[in-house]
């Protein structure tokens, strides 16, 4: 049977917003967001995948639909959010999918909770991601600026999400990518900065066990290709694939994202 639900998960504070799609039974393969974003930002992926996969996506804290719980969040805090997930769902195992922020919490994910993942997809994402000092002054930013600083970020994101041929043209992708950061609560933002601002796991990620694909895109300027060989040299096994697109390279190059994901998958 195939199924297509959004149901709310509650975890500490809250509730997350959830969107479950393909068939029951399949094995899960959980989709997570990057900073500024949505689970809309997964809806081609959801497409091809929910065919034989049971697709999780979800907002995570501070974004979308999901709970804006006060002060400066936490890895350890945004990982469990994932694991409640699969609590909630009765979901013993799953694949796991990351971007940006999201791949980080699959390397969060590995490191503290192997037992529940079948493989971890870590994208467009590093074992540290920008320094302490500029997350911080951004989570400040939006916390003193409003729902103004979010304008501001989404006025000046396509730089650093997109590449200039991609921006010129795709100008509606870029647009609704655009949307969802001017939409996302701010403090819920800026707790996210400060979960990034606190997050280094580059002395841990040896201990890796879980099967790691890490996909870096060709034109990445905040989190390099050299950010993903680093991860692929210190995590055991790991697989790198190179897409041709910028930060966002799902959205970007979604055929390149797909055959290498859909790959890994099938190994």
């Amino acid at each position: 049977m195939n199924q297509s639900n959004e149901p709310f998960i509650a975890v500490q504070g809250g509730q997350l917003r959830v969107r479950v799609e393909g068939p029951q039974g399949a094995p899960a393969l959980l989709f997570s967001n990057s900073l500024g974003t949505t689970l809309e930002m997964w809806d081609a992926q959801a497409a091809k995948f929910s065919k034989d996969f049971r697709v999780i996506r979800y907002d995570t804290r501070g974004h979308g639909g999901s709970v804006v719980s006060e002060g400066a969040y936490s890895f350890d805090l945004l990982g469990a959010d994932v694991v409640a997930i699969l609590d909630a769902l009765q979901i013993e195992r799953a694949h796991f999918c990351g971007i940006s922020m999201g791949g980080f919490t699959g390397l969060w994910l590995g490191i503290h909770a192997a037992s529940r993942m079948n493989s971890i997809a870590v994208c467009n994402s590093a074992a540290k991601i920008g320094t302490p000092d500029g997350w911080n002054t951004r989570a400040a930013m939006v916390r003193e600026k409003g729902v103004a600083a979010m304008q501001e970020l989404a006025d000046s994101s396509p730089s650093r999400w997109f590449t200039e041929d991609f921006i010129k043209a795709q100008p509606e992708v870029v647009a609704r990518a655009q949307s969802w950061i001017a939409a996302v609560n701010p403090v819920g933002y800026a707790g996210c900065c400060e979960a990034l601002a606190g997050a280094d796991v580059r002395e841990q990620i040896a201990s890796i066990a879980v099967r790691t694909l890490i996909v870096a895109g060709s034109a990445d300027p905040v989190t390099t290709v050299a950010d993903g060989e680093f991860m692929q040299q210190h995590i055991r096994g790991a697989q790198l694939a190179q897409v041709p697109a910028s930060h966002l390279s799902n959205l970007e190059a979604p055929q390149a994202f797909d055959d290498a994901l859909a790959q890994f998958l099938r190994a």
